[in-house]
């Protein structure tokens, strides 16, 4: 697929996006996350990587990634989250996220099979993996809000709706 396609899907899957009005209140889900902020909102379908062993395998060894999908890393308590791309074949945003839903801080296009630590800071409590340089092409950056049940509803900027 050329860049004029690649561009074309992402605007098209940012207009379908701002044009659901169900977003804000959907009810949330465990294979999904919203983002929002100043720039629209976007949705992904996440695998969730909640226990060490999952975690510890991310998204290793896989070829692709579909554009709307990512992975979900969720730690029992905030802490300092550091990762590397040793084994891993495709480029990957990592949107590092506070016990909040807060975006803290994005580390684009890590490179496939690079050893060297990203550092996502102290406090976080989950780390979103998309494909890479999809987070600049949305304008997902700090500040921008996270929801998933993952996050405590007393604590959440953007918490999930009562079911």
């Amino acid at each position: 697929m050329g860049k004029r396609s690649d561009r074309q899907g992402v605007i098209l899957a940012v207009l379908f996006a701002a044009l659901l009005p169900g977003l804000a209140s959907a009810a949330c889900r465990d294979d999904r996350v919203d983002l929002r902020g100043d720039w629209g909102q976007a949705r992904f379908s996440v695998e969730l990587a909640d226990e060490p062993r999952e975690r510890a395998r991310g998204l290793m060894f896989r070829e692709s990634l579909p554009r709307g999908a990512g992975m979900l890393f969720v730690y029992e308590l905030p802490q300092r989250a550091t990762f590397w791309m040793e084994n891993t074949l495709i480029p990957l945003d990592m949107i590092f996220v506070d016990a909040r839903g807060v975006v803290t801080r994005v580390h684009p296009e890590a490179q496939p099979l690079d050893r060297t630590t990203i550092d996502g800071g102290d406090g976080v409590l989950a780390v979103l993996e998309i494909n890479g340089g999809l987070a600049a092409v949305y304008g997902i950056g700090p500040g921008t809000h996270l929801r998933h049940p993952a996050f405590d509803e007393g604590l959440a900027v953007w918490p999930c709706p009562p079911s």
